[in-house]
């Protein structure tokens, strides 16, 4: 037999051929049920709807007018694919690719090798590594503006690089650095690379604190050398930052448009375009939406394509 009170939360459970009991606590207060038991979702709803208002459903519709020739005003005709072959049949565009993969693939490989060196040499033994980390790390909070502004000086003819140059003797090599079709490009690079550099420093040295110095030293005594120690053990224990790192940096190097726009303006005669610079004269200096619309869905799907392969290559578990 249970006997409860309606306003209490103590059931007396009497059990049979016993005169005694036993008491049990129950929950009197209702259970929540349907939409108020996922109450928290109702919170999240209106963030979520704004994500996916600005980046999923902007996007969508940019790669539908990519199919057309649209202008920014008024009606436009569906093309089809007409403004893809017109890009893989510009050299202007191939070239802009080739300067986009070059900026990305250049970018990733020097900002990361000297991210690990720095990390390495300041990840232990030094008394200064602390305000060394800090000078190294400054130029990324920086604005790109800025400081591509402030190479742009330097790169001047009549900057301090050509003045250094004057000055030990080298004349011959003095030039206007950013209106040279060749080396343009490169203080491009010169410029991603300085300022990126310390991003990755401080990723690999995250990593680095995870590395136990036990094992480092037992690899030491077994006569491994410093390469090899390198190579077979610091380097496999960190390879989530190895991937964390290049991805950042091969999706960043992509998209470079800043210190291209501030140090050549995609010149001279367009040798430093690339595909996100491209796309920003198309739609919003010539009013060519539909193309520009194209030249962004080729963008993103490198981006897409390259991250994904930079993952598979750089997981931590080869069997996932």
């Amino acid at each position: 037999m249970t006997i409860t009170t309606p306003q209490s939360e103590t059931e007396l459970v009497v059990l049979p051929g016993r005169g005694k009991g036993r008491r049990r606590t129950t929950d009197a207060a209702p259970r929540r049920s349907g939409l108020l038991q996922f109450g928290h979702w109702w919170w999240a709803l209106p963030g979520i709807l704004l994500v996916l208002a600005i980046h999923y459903v902007a996007t969508a519709a940019g790669g539908v007018f990519a199919f057309t020739n649209w202008s920014g005003i008024g009606a436009f005709d569906w093309i089809g694919v007409d403004n893809f072959v017109k890009i893989f049949q510009d050299p202007s565009k191939l070239l802009a690719l080739w300067n986009t993969l070059f900026l990305a693939f250049g970018s990733v490989i020097l900002v990361n090798v000297i991210g690990l060196a720095i990390a390495l040499g300041l990840n232990r033994g030094l008394k200064t590594r602390y305000a060394l980390r800090v000078l190294f790390f400054m130029p990324v909070v920086l604005s790109p503006l800025a400081v591509s502004y402030i190479w742009k000086f330097i790169f001047d003819f009549n900057g301090p690089l050509n003045t250094f140059l004057r000055a030990i003797g080298l004349d011959s090599l003095t030039k206007a650095w950013t209106g040279d079709p060749t080396f343009a490009i490169w203080t491009i690079l010169i410029v991603i690379v300085w300022q990126q550099t310390g991003f990755a420093m401080v990723i690999y040295m995250a990593g680095l604190a995870g590395v136990p110095v036990e094992i480092e030293e037992a690899a030491a005594i077994d006569g491994a050398n410093l390469m090899q120690r390198f190579w077979h053990v610091t380097l496999p224990a960190i390879r989530p930052a190895v991937a964390i790192a290049t991805t950042l940096g091969l999706v960043n190097g992509l998209r470079i448009f800043d210190q291209i726009m501030a140090l050549t303006g995609t010149g001279p005669a367009g040798a430093t375009a690339t595909l996100a610079t491209e796309v920003y004269k198309q739609a919003f200096t010539l009013g060519n939406f539909g193309y520009g619309a194209a030249l962004a869905l080729v963008l993103t799907a490198i981006i897409l394509v390259f991250a994904v392969i930079q993952q598979r290559v750089t997981r931590s578990n080869p069997e996932d």
